[in-house]
């Protein structure tokens, strides 16, 4: 398998230094990406680096996801606008054991031979005394080199400016490939297309430091078709962590793509061969209805990300919300679960004591909750055969709920017409 025509067929390659695919089709090498523990989950914006390092591992190297515990104390300005916050080495450490812990889902760390490392580059950076990182690096790269990058340059024309701490990203970004080239054979960095100025310094302090050779690539950086940023959503960043994300609404996020940008990103986020994509593609152009690109990448990078159990859990929670699935399905479902499946569906909680002796439907839906805005209202609504409970219709505006009838001992769903539904929470 050849790396780079890989990514160049996927649509993901952007800028690659000359000699680079010949190095990578002579021999196995390792290559890394950095990831700046900025939080303790990666989100989306993220799967481009992780499907590089997956693709660079197929083809027989070896990947190196390079956790940034140091960096993450100084952030990095490419593509920024202002600087970020600094975070406190407690908060990084567990942001940087979380981090680690995602990319192992991702990345075959097993096979002794091509089996992904990881590293933290605070583990050579923390005895590292200033005044010797600028005798043994600072000297070693001009000023006007640094100045000359476009992420400085615009930071420097930009309202507010640029810290030395930011400045002196690169210079520390490219010590890191110094000493991945020096102590661990590294001969590639790849990351984003904003990170191809920090990667070059590498390769040039690499070169001027020690006379060496080394080489960068970079990707396209992901966005919609309609101009809007990968990744963002109106409830924020779409995570990869369940606690954050949950796989239902991970799984709606990439079902809800458009047809450009699922055609796109199923070629991106999947590791499925051209064939299988442009039968796929094939398929979905016959009946554009059925939306099957999306539902091919959607359960593709579910499972990768989450679980195949997960998946189906979030195919059944689509089903029940815009469908007509069964309610089986969550027995047994934790509270914070549900409560995610029906985030933005109206909620009431009543106490368990008004079903213990029965409850009306019309007070239950009318007075106890306000599903309706009277009584009269449920009453013709029912009589026109509008209303279901837990997907049983109702059809006698005298029916009794009692705690038999909860779904896991807890709720009750509404269902007003076709589409909309409400949640009681009984408790």
């Amino acid at each position: 398998m050849n790396f780079v025509e890989e990514l160049r067929w996927r649509g993901m390659l952007h800028d690659i230094m000359p000699e680079t695919e010949e190095q990578l089709l002579k021999a196995q090498t390792i290559g890394y990406i950095g990831f700046d523990p900025t939080g303790d989950s990666l989100h989306v914006g993220h799967l481009t680096q992780l499907m590089t390092l997956i693709h660079f591992q197929r083809a027989g190297h070896r990947p190196v996801a390079l956790v940034g515990g140091a960096t993450g104390m100084v952030g990095d300005p490419s593509g920024k606008s202002v600087e970020r916050n600094l975070l406190d080495e407690a908060t990084l450490n567990h942001n940087v054991s979380c981090l680690k812990a995602q990319l192992a889902k991702f990345l075959d760390v097993s096979d002794p031979e091509r089996g992904a490392v990881m590293v933290n580059n605070y583990d050579w950076f923390k005895d590292f005394r200033f005044l010797d990182f600028i005798r043994d690096v600072g000297k070693h790269i001009t000023v006007n080199y640094m100045m000359a990058k476009d992420s400085v340059k615009k930071r420097l024309d930009g309202e507010h400016g640029l810290s030395f701490t930011e400045f002196a990203y690169q210079l520390i970004q490219g010590y890191d490939f110094y000493y991945m080239w020096k102590h661990h054979g590294c001969l590639l960095q790849m990351g984003g297309s904003d990170q191809w100025g920090n990667i070059v310094t590498g390769t040039e302090l690499i070169r001027r430091k020690d006379g060496g050779t080394a080489y960068a690539l970079t990707t396209q950086l992901i966005k919609k078709a309609d101009g809007n940023k990968f990744g963002k959503t109106e409830s924020g960043a779409v995570w990869l962590d369940a606690s954050k994300t949950s796989p239902y609404r991970y799984y709606q996020f990439w079902l809800n793509a458009s047809d450009e940008d699922a055609k796109n990103w199923i070629k991106i986020f999947t590791l499925k061969s051209r064939e299988e994509i442009e039968a796929i593609i094939a398929e979905h152009d016959a009946s554009p209805h059925l939306r099957v690109v999306q539902k091919a990448l959607a359960k593709d990078i579910t499972i990768r990300t989450h679980s195949e159990s997960d998946y189906e859990t979030a195919v059944k929670t689509s089903e029940f919300l815009f469908g007509n699935g069964p309610l089986e399905f969550l027995s047994g479902m934790p509270h914070a679960a549900v409560l995610d499946i029906f985030d933005g569906v109206p909620q009431f909680r009543i106490p368990k004591d008004q079903l213990a002796a029965g409850i009306n439907v019309l007070d239950l839906l009318a007075v106890s909750s306000s599903v309706f805005a009277s009584k009269g209202e449920a009453r013709k609504m029912i009589q026109g055969g509008g209303v279901a409970v837990n997907r049983s219709k109702i059809s006698d505006i005298d029916q009794q709920f009692q705690p038999d009838h909860l779904i896991n001992d807890r709720y009750l769903i509404v269902q007003r017409g076709k589409k909309n539904y409400y949640l009681i929470i009984v408790e």
